[in-house]
């Protein structure tokens, strides 16, 4: 599948998922600077979870293991916090409040995006 189709699905989980959670906002002032925001948005979560996330698998084996995956949760919960630091140390208009708010949209972004790319067609063997 296209990166663009990948980066569209992403953008439009974020902006799912901000319209859902009270604690996850995006609060653009106009249709085009919400527009780049989701974009912004959906390139930086990409990245890091391309970049970061093997690191931090590999690195946290043992306690992947020793709580038999939960792990993968605060791990989810701590890269989404990053992107919303990253957005805010690049003006975005993306906030999180808290950790609890991280979990529950890194689990609502990761789902939505996984059925916007189920739907689409093309090749789905790939994650």
């Amino acid at each position: 599948m296209s990166i663009l189709l990948r980066i569209a699905a992403t953008g439009v989980a974020f902006w799912i998922t901000a319209a859902l959670l009270s604690g996850i906002n995006i609060e653009a002032d106009s249709a085009g600077e919400t527009i780049i925001t989701i974009t912004v948005l959906a390139v930086l979560f990409g990245v890091v979870n391309a970049v970061l996330k093997p690191i931090i698998k590999i690195v946290g084996c043992g306690l992947y293991i020793l709580t038999l995956g939960l792990f993968a949760l605060v791990v989810n919960a701590l890269l989404f916090l990053l992107v919303a630091w990253l957005a805010g140390a690049m003006n975005l208009a993306f906030s999180v409040d808290h950790f609890g708010w991280a979990m529950f949209g890194a689990l609502l972004v990761s789902f939505i995006s996984w059925v916007i790319t189920l739907a689409l067609p093309g090749d789905h063997t790939r994650s």
